[in-house]
């Protein structure tokens, strides 16, 4: 059966603007200034270049998604809040499963199928018409479920694009960021779960209890008994699920924030580390999650465990003495655990001195061995190893007090708290009874308190070290004007401009650049040569945006940074940097090759790659490897040459489609054959070229 396209809740696409700004507000984010309707003209990449600049500057994030037919009714079911485009240009706003947002701002149900159809229906009708006829021609009667079946497998490849999920950046508050994804409210109903199932716990033997006492434990007693115990294990169930949906949950989440801020950190932040400093970063956040999750998780519940023992202990035998006491040892377990926390400081800076000068030492594994003596190769070694093993001894006694004392201790200084009432004779058997019961429901609990102290103590030593990734990702970011699409188009003549432009590193008294002028018009070759020092690289570093001037003017297309953004900016200008600044991750050749590539990457994507690294004479090397253009390279992977990592640098930058590429020094590394084939690629492909070459 037809949809009726005009029958949906949509948005037209002079009204997407706001749209978006309605889906902002409902996520919490600030309103902004943008433009109400799609600009005239757009197609295409303009479409979603529009679609996610209006999102960035509103304080999402739009993720194009593609998929194919036969799984889009389930991935319709967990993408929103997101915004799909119907085949007439209009928009839908899915805000939650079956729940559209309409232009009069009201929600509306929607079946999932009609959604479906809405979307599919180009594709659907013509494959709906044919298996029709197909199945007339061969006698078998029409019915709904084998002509689903049979539409799905003859769509089985058919792409759906047009669809953007719409989410927080993982930027943006951390906070909001958890209530976004539902943790609070996961972490609330496992407080309640956990709390409810320690009170049946208690209700189950305080009737055990109670019935041996006076005498009268039976069948009744014991059924009773049982069914209490029976109605914990859905309790248990529930906050077995639940921490490991949190762990999932908000460990991806603090991945995700930790990505984003590894990406926003400044080129000059990043070189003044040294590999050890960063590899120790990378180690410390997985320890970070791990540590974090479990001591929470431990930490939490004992909390709920030591405030449920406190009633328990008021009524029994020990009384106000009791309570005292139970005060008196929390605050002495809190001062064990400041204890160890400083001793574990000094450990975790011992280990990760020794972890960063080994790790340098193996990056200049070879310089040592050309130019030290073999006798000073291990200088200062035992000094180091002393001072961490006197590091460790004290952080180890530390935590024996804290693990061991703090629950044994407890049991020890309950039971004395009992021995008055006990001998004077006063209090009654049920007392005392509750009295110890007390005592071992707070003895479980600091058992469970000492280890999540053990485990937060270490999350939060790992913290000092992740902390400048984590606070990184929420550093703004330029967004550029609301209209800006990053299209140059034919009238812009002049795509670069640099009026006396001056650039001086932070600490450093002189400029390195001083008065620089250049002027490239789009389709322009220009060489830039200079001695070693002269500030290239540098000049390189803000064509392409990664680093702004001191003092000048820097124009891309007629406009500044503040107009066209730091995308925006990287749309226009692409750049190959240096062999030591630029980099091979552990992943696919092909990743690395289209790293750059915005909005989903096609099948097409892949051939124009492949076709680039045919002309830059990387045509061998794919053939060499088993897996072809997916074969892993890097450190774990399939190791390339020099030259073959100068070509693959190449074409990552061509691959960007870019209005200008600007390449510094990326032919030093080739032999003259594979220089001139990569030359004449880079002159068919560069639309605009700025060569940068040593003098």
């Amino acid at each position: 059966m037809r949809t009726d396209l005009a029958s949906l809740p949509a948005w037209p696409s002079a009204r997407l603007g706001e749209a978006l700004e309605a889906i902002a507000r409902r996520s919490g984010c600030k309103p902004a200034d943008v433009t109400p309707h799609l600009p005239d003209g757009l197609s295409g990449k303009g479409i979603v270049t529009w679609i996610e600049s209006t999102a960035s500057r509103l304080g999402l994030e739009a993720e194009p998604l593609l998929f194919t037919y036969p799984e889009i009714e389930d991935r319709l079911r967990e993408i929103a809040p997101a915004l799909l485009r119907l085949p007439d240009g209009r928009f839908l706003v899915l805000v939650a499963e079956r729940r559209l947002l309409g232009p009069d701002h009201r929600i509306h149900k929607i079946h999932p199928r009609q959604l479906q159809k809405g979307l599919c229906q180009e594709i659907e009708e013509p494959a709906i018409a044919d298996v029709k006829r197909l199945l007339t021609d061969s006698g078998i009667p029409i019915r709904s479920r084998p002509m689903s079946r049979m539409l799905t497998e003859r769509l089985r490849d058919s792409l759906i694009e047009g669809c953007w999920s719409l989410r927080t950046p993982p930027g943006n508050a951390f906070g909001r960021t958890l209530k976004d994804s539902h943790v609070v409210r996961h972490l609330a109903v496992l407080v309640g779960a956990h709390a409810a199932e320690f009170i049946l716990w208690i209700l189950a033997w305080w009737m055990v209890g109670l019935g041996a006492m006076q005498g009268r434990l039976d069948q009744g007693w014991i059924i009773g008994w049982i069914l209490l115990l029976l109605t914990l294990v859905p309790f248990r169930v529930l906050t077995t699920w639940l921490q490991g949906v949190l762990s999932l949950v908000g460990g991806g989440l603090l991945k995700e924030r930790l990505l984003q801020g590894a990406l926003r950190f400044e080129p000059d932040e990043i070189r003044h580390q040294g590999a050890g400093h960063l590899l120790g970063r990378v180690l410390e956040s997985e320890a970070l999650e791990t540590l974090a999750l479990s001591g929470g998780f431990l930490a939490l519940v004992a909390v709920v465990e030591l405030a449920l023992a406190v009633p328990v202990l008021a009524v029994g035998a020990g009384g106000t003495r009791h309570l005292a006491l139970f005060a008196v040892w929390v605050m002495f377990t809190a001062l064990l655990g400041w204890l160890y926390f400083r001793r574990a400081q000094l450990w975790t800076a011992e280990r990760l001195q020794m972890t960063h000068d080994l790790t340098e030492r193996m990056v200049g594994h070879r310089t040592r061995l050309a130019q030290q003596a073999p006798e000073r190769w291990h200088d200062g070694e035992d000094a180091e190893l002393e001072h961490y093993l006197q590091s460790a001894s004290l952080m180890d006694r530390a935590a024996v007090r804290l693990i061991v004392l703090v629950p044994r201790g407890w049991l020890i200084v309950g039971i004395l708290g009992l021995c008055p009432s006990f001998v004077s004779g006063q209090a009654s058997p049920q007392s005392l009874a509750a009295g110890l019961g007390g005592v071992l429901l707070a003895y479980r609990a600091f058992r469970r308190l000492a280890d999540g102290v053990w485990s937060l103590v270490g999350a939060r030593i790992c913290w000092e070290q992740v902390q400048p990734v984590f606070s990184a990702a929420g550093r703004p970011i330029e967004q550029g004007h609301a209209d800006f699409t990053g299209d140059a188009g034919p009238e812009k003549k002049i795509l670069l401009e640099a009026h006396d432009v001056s650039y001086r590193y932070e600490g450093r008294p002189d400029s390195v650049l001083r008065g620089c002028n250049l002027r490239v018009e789009t389709g322009d070759r220009v060489i830039l040569e200079g001695p070693s020092g002269g500030g290239k690289s540098t000049f390189v570093s803000l064509l392409s945006g990664l680093r702004q001037p001191s003092s000048g003017l820097l124009l891309v297309g007629g406009m500044d940074r503040s107009a066209v953004g730091a995308n925006g900016w990287r749309r226009f200008v692409a750049a190959a940097p240096q062999f030591h600044e630029n980099h091979v991750l552990t992943a696919p050749f092909v990743v690395n090759l289209l790293m750059a590539r915005t909005g989903v990457l096609r099948k097409t994507d892949v051939e124009e790659a492949e076709e680039i690294c045919r002309d830059l004479g990387l045509d061998e090397l794919i053939q060499r490897m088993p897996s072809g253009v997916w074969q892993m390279v890097g450190e774990s992977g399939w190791q390339l040459s020099h030259g073959e990592r100068s070509r693959l640098f190449i074409a990552r930058a061509l691959l960007q489609n870019a209005e200008a590429i600007v390449l510094d020094e990326s032919f030093a590394a080739l032999d003259p054959e594979n220089m001139r084939r990569a030359m004449e690629c880079v002159l068919k492909r560069a639309r605009t070229l700025i060569v940068v070459a040593h003098r």
